[in-house]
């Protein structure tokens, strides 16, 4: 699609702060996130809600939870993490590329889901810190 937001970032002509990337999904640091290391697990084929795209499309989603959380959680030093996907207007959904958050929570830090500023080169540094340790 040559409108949205995330195939263009998957297709290189924007540029994020890339984390994980396999034959199905792409996975990139959220620019307003809510938590240290909060990421949007994106797959390549893009469908505007999990329910256009395909079971194989979906599963590998959580796929790719399963194969970076654990990484994230050792590297960020996070205790925990949150799940969440928004479908449609009406259930908070603001780019229209299916998309899961990966959220990382940690001791003693209170769960909130408002977006914070983050600088870019704190950005770059969590990516790094991610990166390297798969």
């Amino acid at each position: 699609m040559t409108d949205c937001l995330f195939c263009k970032i998957i297709n290189g002509e924007i540029p994020c702060y890339k984390i994980y990337e396999d034959e199905h999904t792409f996975v990139f640091l959220d620019i307003g996130p809510v938590s240290k290391g909060h990421s949007l697990i994106v797959p390549k084929v893009h469908a505007q809600a999990m329910q256009e795209g395909s079971l194989d499309e979906a599963l590998s989603i959580m796929k790719t939870v399963y194969t970076i959380a654990p990484v994230i959680l050792k590297a960020l030093g996070a205790s925990g993490y949150n799940l969440g996907m928004n479908h449609g207007l009406s259930g908070g959904q603001d780019i229209f590329h299916t998309h899961l958050h990966f959220m990382p929570r940690y001791d003693g830090v209170p769960r909130k889901f408002e977006k914070q500023k983050v600088e870019k080169e704190e950005l770059e540094k969590i990516a790094e810190l991610i990166r390297e340790a798969f």
